[in-house]
């Protein structure tokens, strides 16, 4: 047991703790007993910043003090030699086998690039340049490791550090501290044992012995959600021609060298599944939803009661309304799929029939288009008359035609549909009349200054009932992802409300994490107990608070237990706030380095990783 500073001792000032803590590495060294370095901030009863920043500036002053007589050397004078840094890389790689894969694109394990990252911190003398190219690594990629750069790759399952097993066979033993050495992908690692250590296990046994051990987990499917079948069924029908569903599908057409895009838009009315009205137009906008519109009414000489038209803004402008009318413009429920099941089968079943469309004769593009109108057209007309085994053997035009309402049905509908859309506005003026107006004020001029389109407020609204931090962190990765061209072609304001529902999903999974280890921790959970007291040996043993901050995050990113992911983070968010102001930006940096060098970890969990920690740096007030 360490001796610790007796509570009788005299007062100690940050001076005397400062100079205490620069004693403790000397004195271990000398096999000295001395106290812990939260003993000696206890008893300083001062601040844990200050101490150590006392602590750095005398070991500052140290080399000063020891410095040889006589003049300074001049400057630029090396007075060590230059450090082998190819030889500690490549001593590295001798002691973590498949560490660097491949030839011209090689593959680098999260702890080769925490090693370079920490060699380069140690050898911040020598010019980028150099270091690059003693180390063997190309200078694009060491940068992109210094800035943190994000791959949105798809890795392995990421383990927690696994305890040193006690196998009963050799052969498992043996394949056990193979693995536990590996740092590569599992099918080189299943060549390695079998042709270098001859073990006599094929890649099922070895996949079977590493999960039975705890040591490796295969990735499963996510297969089916559970909510398909549960939703069939589901949607509410009346009479053919009281509703009808639309939607637009991009149809391309190749004609010689040239590409052409074309949206098809679709009307189907729900009841019989009969595809009523299409079109086919440049882009999905209003004007192909009135057109669609039109043809539908040609085909079958009736108006409908309402038409379903999904939450694009082009859908619900006064356009529509006015050409529709006097049908009622329906919006579906968000996140429920099966709304518009009916016309997005339609478009499944097309892309299963049609055949590629490409024209090898010379045409102008109206030809492209007059083909796939007859192709759409064709297909549509023969599957109206195809029989249907679930209904009867009947087609959709039997069931379309079949059936004439009664004057009391269309009136029990259309009640219906007004009473629907009636409660859809009442609910919405109630939740923006709810809502924050700083909120809805920052979504206004994001939506003004990202050029996005919401003409009845319906987006805004939904996205408003969110936190603020939520709404700027999700504005924030919107305009992110636009300056980087990474948005996805054709997106809008739906868009954005679905980055910010995932942030304030992300954001409500870390309080909640906290407040749980808040909670377990006063019921004395054993293992929050574990991960405190590894803290403490962790700043018992290391006084950089950079070094200390590489640690913490790695601690974080190498658990698959999320409240000892959150804890970790935690703890390094409170290093960094501990820290001066001036040195926030840099710390996170390093941080945010860190995590996504570890590409062991999914994207996806290094960027809320990262979210994580400069939300704990820079709350939004």
């Amino acid at each position: 047991m360490l001796p610790s500073i007796p509570p009788e001792a005299p007062g100690v000032s940050p001076l005397d703790a400062g100079l205490l803590l620069a004693a403790l590495a000397p004195a271990r060294r000398l096999g000295l007993a001395v106290p812990t370095a939260a003993a000696v901030i206890a008893a300083a009863g001062g601040h844990r910043s200050r101490i150590y920043e006392i602590k750095a500036l005398i070991e500052d002053d140290i080399p000063r003090l020891l410095r040889r007589p006589g003049r300074p050397p001049a400057p630029g004078v090396r007075l060590l030699p230059r450090p082998d840094l190819g030889g500690a890389a490549l001593d590295y790689v001798y002691d973590h086998p498949a560490s660097v894969e491949g030839g011209k694109r090689r593959q680098y394990s999260d702890g080769f690039r925490h090693f370079i990252l920490d060699l380069a911190a140690t050898h911040d003398d020598v010019s980028l340049e150099d270091f690059a190219a003693a180390v063997h690594i190309p200078l694009p990629t060491l940068k992109d490791w210094l800035k943190g750069g994000i791959d949105a790759t798809k890795p392995c399952d990421n383990l927690a550090t696994v305890p040193v097993m006690d196998p009963t066979g050799p052969q498992i033993e043996q394949l056990l501290a193979l693995w536990t050495a590996w740092h590569g992908k599992f099918a080189a690692f299943c060549k390695h044992a079998n042709e270098d250590w001859r073990l006599p296990f094929g890649r099922a046994a070895i996949a079977t012995i590493l999960a039975g051990y705890g040591v490796r987990f295969a990735k499963r499917r996510s297969g089916r959600s559970a909510d398909e079948d549960a939703l069939r069924g589901s949607f509410l029908t009346y009479f053919p021609n009281a509703q009808w569903v639309g939607d637009g599908a991009l149809i391309t057409v190749n004609y010689g060298p040239e590409r052409f895009d074309f949206n098809l838009e679709l009307l189907v009315d729900p009841l019989s599944g009969a595809f009523v009205g299409l079109t086919v137009s440049d882009t999905e906008d209003a004007a192909a939803v009135v057109t669609a519109f039109d043809d539908a009414v040609l085909t079958t000489g009736a108006n409908p009661l309402s038409v379903l038209l999904d939450n694009k803004p082009s859908n619900h402008c006064d356009l529509v309304h006015d050409a529709l009318a006097p049908a009622v413009v329906e919006r579906p429920t968000p996140y429920r799929p099966q709304n518009k099941a009916h016309v997005e089968g339609a478009f499944g079943l097309f892309r299963q029939i049609a055949p590629a469309l490409a024209i090898l004769a010379d045409a102008p593009r109206e030809i492209a288009r007059q083909f796939v109108i007859a192709v759409v057209t064709a297909w549509a007309r023969t599957l109206n008359h195809r029989p249907r085994a679930d209904r009867g053997g009947r087609t959709r035009v039997q069931l379309h035609l079949d059936h004439v309402p009664t004057p009391g049905e269309i009136a029990a509908a259309r009640a219906a549909l007004d009473e629907r859309c009636r409660r859809q506005a009442l609910a919405r003026a109630t939740l923006a009349a709810r809502q924050d107006p700083n909120v809805r004020q920052a979504l206004a001029d994001a939506y003004a200054r990202l050029g996005l389109a919401d003409p009845d407020g319906e987006l805004l609204n939904a996205t408003a009932r969110y936190p603020l931090d939520s709404v700027l962190e999700g504005i924030a990765i919107f305009e992110g992802k636009r300056r980087a061209g990474t948005l996805p072609d054709g997106v809008d304001a739906r868009y954005l409300l679905g980055i910010v529902r995932n942030v304030a999903e992300e954001r409500e999974l870390w309080e909640i994490t906290l407040a749980l280890w808040a909670e377990r921790r006063r019921a004395h959970d054993r293992a929050l107990s574990a991960a405190e007291h590894a803290r403490d040996r962790i700043d018992d043993e290391v006084d950089d608070h950079e070094r200390r901050l590489a640690a913490y995050v790695d601690r974080g990113l190498a658990t698959t237990r999320r409240l000892d992911r959150f804890f970790w983070l935690a703890a390094a968010a409170d290093l960094i706030n501990e820290q001066d102001v001036a040195e926030h930006r840099a710390l996170f940096l390093l941080a945010a380095r860190r995590i996504h060098a570890t590409r062991a970890v999914d994207h996806r969990d290094r960027l809320a990783a990262t979210r994580f920690v400069a939300a704990k740096v820079v709350p939004v007030a």
